[in-house]
């Protein structure tokens, strides 16, 4: 008797689909916004969304031009720290103090870790 293949998911379509399933439980509202992290091989990017209004309140990314002054690369654990700390002042200026993490499907290690932490130290509460 021949065994049938079973057919496995890419990747990025795993994590898409731990994503989907993440955000069916999180929500951002106009009281604690959602802190969503993207990460990619090279770069990695969080954003404050209030999902209530459809609105991005703040954003901060490894390619923004003065990151990339002070630092070399963008795919690196230091890299997701002063993403960390520069989303949590961003988002601070614009008035939030609370989120609720979303870590996009991304396992809680390394540079999303990283990236929270340091979010936490600059003074979001999550």
């Amino acid at each position: 008797m021949a065994t049938v293949p079973v057919k496995r998911l890419s990747r990025s379509a795993h994590r898409e689909r731990l994503h989907s399933r993440l955000r069916r439980k999180i929500s951002g509202s106009t009281e604690r916004p959602r802190l969503c992290v993207f990460r990619s091989s090279r770069h990695i990017v969080a954003q404050v969304i209030d999902d209530q209004a459809g609105r991005t309140l703040a954003s901060a990314s490894s390619l923004d031009g003065e990151f990339r002054k002070g630092n070399k690369g963008g795919g690196n654990v230091a890299a997701s720290k002063a993403v960390g700390k520069a989303i949590a002042e961003r988002a601070r200026a614009a008035g939030v103090e609370k989120v609720v993490f979303d870590r996009g499907g991304y396992q809680y290690h390394g540079r999303i870790q990283a990236l929270a932490e340091a979010a936490r130290e600059a003074g979001l509460k999550f």
